[in-house]
């Protein structure tokens, strides 16, 4: 280590952890008191972060405001929003900041060492010299502006992307209860508030409030620097001290947290929330409360050892994000002074935890009675709907409203509408980003390495994959079946039988038998659906199950019962923080043959679906279209195979699969399909590299519905949010089409200079933009946006502006630099090859598109955006889900659900 770095770094402890094959070296700066954890592992997914112990004391949010305001610009980076524009300046694989309850985490991971250097010299600056615009205080956080800024005579109202963003994280009941949840069981300090801002609270944060919170909270001495993967540690800590570090002194933060006081009894608390209208029995109360149960029967064995395997298989797990979880995982406990070295030591605690039990066979029941039985710091906490939840709550902010504007003086008045100007015209205005480092396109990868495949005939007749990987000793199993002939009325009822099979019992194995079997013998076992899209023809796909084979039992109904009304319930909870999935996915329905299928499994159908058979008092019927889906699915002619391993398991693995393949019982029996026409597709596994590879035909039944018509279609979800997500799609051209690489620039140069603008920083949704699907669909959508009609018509002005190539050719390129960090993004060992095994796309394909990216041009980015996104040129459909609007339900062209 370099000498100067030396003395400003002290190391204190290296530390090799074997079973994650890392070393963990631990320093602190010798200037400032800042603690430093290096992580070396042979990763090139590399990861830093910063993280801050932040102590909000209310509820105005002030940490989580902070979070968005100090990525608006700082002292080397004046430009508004370096972070965004970074994002299109960089191959980043990650990038992203987190409010906790008690710490703020800056992480990003690259593959590129120059790449690596530049985000971290902008991250550091945003860090610790932020300028903190009032403007962007105003943007990012709150403001009291004009419904139309440019007209004074309209309305004043609440608008900033924070309070936008809480007002949506608050319609999940999930959210509200855990929130309460945290703030009643420790109610003395921190824990006892809303770090991310309760949208009631957060008007009354003030400018000069967010600026000291950022010089008490964001110093070097309170700070903690992670740094994971294979670049040279020595790079890091110079760059960190020059560019920071340096220009700073040890102070005493106060940012330590007391020990809860303990309660002498046990408490309980009720708290309201708004009726799902999609869950089941919305009228019943739900109640969660802390319970314990002691048995003589005590800890069985086997469940020990299952979830002690359960660990082992984790480890084990190669992930292309491990940096990220590592920085996550220790997080909590290094922010409260833990030892995050010790974390780290799995292996040394499930080692430490087999002798203790083995000591003291008690060991589990004494800690159960130590932390639950004789506990008394112990909280009851119910929570009931309330179907005048979402109005009292809408009630509430116009009074906070109301207050706010009638405070004001006339004077006040004139210049919240002058700043309302101010900030449009800055909002508006071009930006220099001159400033800021960027990679070129030069710097990306003209060819990408090819994956070695080989694809042989198991007993027989089943295609089966391989593909040797460093997998750790792990053997990653897929198979696919078809369910191109299943009949059109068991179609809805897939994802259900997709989420309950693997927790049915198998065999001679109950459910609860089934689950340990599974945590013991393998590292986890799911079921999922797929709609493959056809690479060359939009109205051509596949339907598939994703499965693993076993005898499945479908005999418990109670238990039964009990599955599906958690998955109804879990689907509804989903719906705030997913809701423009929910939208573009309805938006897309009737665009394509496989949109209606895609809606029917994952789209708002499903949701509905769910919530029925939740309600339905006789679900026997439900039960028995299980047993003829799995006879669909066991007994199909198109099933196909694919392991992942390590090149030494392979030959071992491909005898468990031979035998895997004999024991299923095939039928041999015509089917006809039900209403598409079945053609036959065949893609050649050819020879990679040096290795000669079988030329096996691999044939895919692909589905083909020549009656199949798109249509345009708009419709309006209406639900109890006080925010809407807006989704418009557009059907364009599949994968393999010569235009589809100029749509995919298109998307992102949409997104970073038009729609990012207009959208967050105009509009104050929490996010929005656009993208292409594999499918060949073009989506725009806004998530947690306080507008509706207002975006679907930015969405039209976003066309206009790519139509007249008001862009340079820096754009383009920043563009290309965005959808390459994508294209390029880490695959796990686990998954190589499973572009080829799902979807048929080969390496070779990969590389065309490759090449069709780089030769993107300005004219090809006009020529398509006149060629398939101009009102009518293409089909199209778009989707709200969102509170009532009058507009939408005068327009007899919505449909409203």
């Amino acid at each position: 280590m370099h000498k100067n770095i030396r003395i400003c770094f002290l190391p204190m402890q290296v530390t090799a952890v074997p079973e994650l094959f890392l070393t963990a070296v631990k320093l602190s700066h010798d200037g400032t008191g800042a603690r430093y954890l290096h992580v070396a592992r042979e990763d090139s997914n590399n990861l830093f972060s910063v993280q801050f112990r932040t102590t909000p004391m209310d509820s105005t949010g002030v940490p989580h405001i902070l979070e968005h305001t100090v990525l608006c610009g700082s002292q080397k980076y004046p430009c508004r929003d370096p972070f965004f524009k970074m994002l299109n300046r960089s191959l980043s694989t990650f990038m992203n900041a987190f409010t906790a309850s008690d710490y703020t985490l800056y992480p990003f991971s690259t593959q590129n060492p120059k790449d690596f250097q530049n985000l971290l010299s902008v991250y550091l600056d945003a860090a610790f010299f932020p300028c903190l615009r009032q403007l962007d205080f105003w943007q990012e956080g709150w403001r009291l502006e004009h419904e139309n800024p440019a007209d004074p005579q309209t309305p004043l109202v609440f608008k900033g992307v924070v309070f936008n963003e809480m007002k949506g994280a608050f319609t999940d009941n999930e959210r509200i209860f855990a929130q309460h949840l945290q703030n009643k069981i420790l109610p003395d300090h921190t824990y006892g508030v809303v770090s991310g801002g309760d949208p009631l609270c957060i008007p009354d944060l003030t400018w000069e409030q967010l600026k000291q919170f950022h010089a008490t909270h964001y110093h070097p001495s309170n700070s903690r620097f992670f740094t994971y993967g294979n670049f040279p540690l020595e790079q890091h800590l110079k760059q960190i001290h020059e560019e920071a570090l340096i220009k700073f002194e040890r102070i005493e933060s106060h940012t330590d947290i007391p020990k809860q006081k303990l309660w002498e009894k046990p408490r309980e608390h009720s708290v309201t929330c708004g009726l799902d209208s999609f869950a089941a029995n919305p009228s019943k109360q739900t109640t969660v409360s802390v319970s314990y149960l002691l048995t003589e029967k005590g800890f069985e064995e086997d469940r020990i050892e299952a979830l002690l395997h359960k660990i082992e298989i984790q480890l084990k797990h190669q992930s292309t994000s491990f940096g990220l979880a590592l920085t996550s995982y220790i997080a909590s406990c290094w922010n409260q002074d833990g030892d995050p070295v010790e974390l780290l030591k799995i292996a040394d605690k499930v080692s430490r935890f087999r002798q203790c039990l083995k000591e003291n066979p008690t060991f589990l029941q004494e800690k159960v009675k130590t932390y639950f039985k004789d506990n008394p710091h112990r909280l009851t906490l119910s929570m009931s709907p309330e179907e005048d939840y979402h109005d009292k709550q809408a009630k509430m902010e116009t009074e906070k409203l109301q207050k706010k504007v009638n405070a004001l003086s006339e004077e006040e008045k004139t210049q919240i509408f002058e700043k309302g100007l101010e900030l449009m015209a800055l909002q508006s205005k071009p930006q220099d980003t001159s400033c800021l480092p960027a990679l070129q396109v030069s710097d990306i990868e003209p060819k990408i390495p090819f994956t070695v495949l080989e694809t042989t005939l198991a007993a027989d007749e089943i295609p089966v994959q391989y593909c040797p990987q460093p997998t750790n000793g792990v053997v990653y199993f897929r198979a696919v079946s078809s369910l191109n002939t299943l009949p059109e009325e068991l179609k809805p009822y897939v994802p259900l039988f997709c989420n309950v099979i693997t927790k049915m019992g198998c065999g001679a194995l109950d459910y609860r038998e089934q689950a340990q079997k599974m945590e013991l013998k393998t590292g986890g076992m799911s079921v999922s659906p797929h709609i493959i899209p056809d690479d060359s023809h939009l109205d051509v796909y596949e339907l598939r199950d994703l499965l693993l084979f076993f005898s499945p039992r479908f005999e418990e109904e109670e238990h039964f019962r009990v599955l599906v009304k958690k998955t109804a319930q879990e689907l509804s909870n989903g719906i705030p923080d997913c809701g423009h999935l929910y939208a573009s996915i309805r938006a897309s329905k009737n665009l394509t043959p496989s949109g209606e299928l895609q809606e029917m499994f994952s789209g708002m159908d499903q949701v509905k679906l769910m919530k029925r058979i939740a309600e339905m008092s006789d679900i026997k019927p439900i039960l028995r279209k299980l047993p003829r889906i799995k006879k669909y699915l066991l007994n199909s002619d198109n099933i196909r195979c694919s392991v992942n391993a390590a090149p030494q398991q392979i030959t071992e693995a491909s005898k468990e699969v031979e035998k895997f393949i004999k024991g299923i019982a095939r039928s041999k029996k015509e089917r006809k399909p039900v209403r598409p026409h079945v053609i036959e597709k065949s893609s050649e596994v050819k020879p990679v590299g040096s290795e000669m590879l079988t030329g096996l035909q691999i044939t895919r039944k692909l589905v083909n519905d020549p009656t199949f018509k798109p249509c345009q279609m708009k419709t309006h979800f209406v639900l109890p949010f006080p925010v809407n997500y807006v989704g418009e799609c557009i059907r364009t051209v599949p994968y393999m089409a010569a235009d589809y690489a100029s749509l995919r620039i298109l998307a992102r140069l949409m997104t970073a200079k038009f729609l990012h603008r207009e959208i967050r920083e105009k509009g104050g949704a929490y996010g929005g933009g656009a993208k292409l699907s594999h499918n060949g669909i073009f989506t725009f959508y806004s998530y947690r946006d306080p507008n509706s009609l207002a975006t679907l018509k930015t969405f039209e002005k976003a066309v206009e502006w790519a139509k007249s190539g008001e862009f340079t050719q820096q754009d383009i390129d920043e563009a290309k630099l965005a959808v390459f960090a994508a294209v390029d993004a880490p695959v796990a060992p686990s998954d190589k090859g499973m572009d080829h095994f799902l979807y048929g796309i080969s390496d070779e394909m990969k590389q065309s598109h490759r090449e069709q990216l780089f030769a993107v041009s300005s004219d090809n980015l006009v020529d398509v955006s006149n060629k398939y996104l101009a009102v009518g040129k293409s089909t199209r459909g778009q989707a709200v889900l969102g509170p009532e609007n009058a507009d939408i339900t005068k327009d007899p062209s919505w449909v409203k659900r």
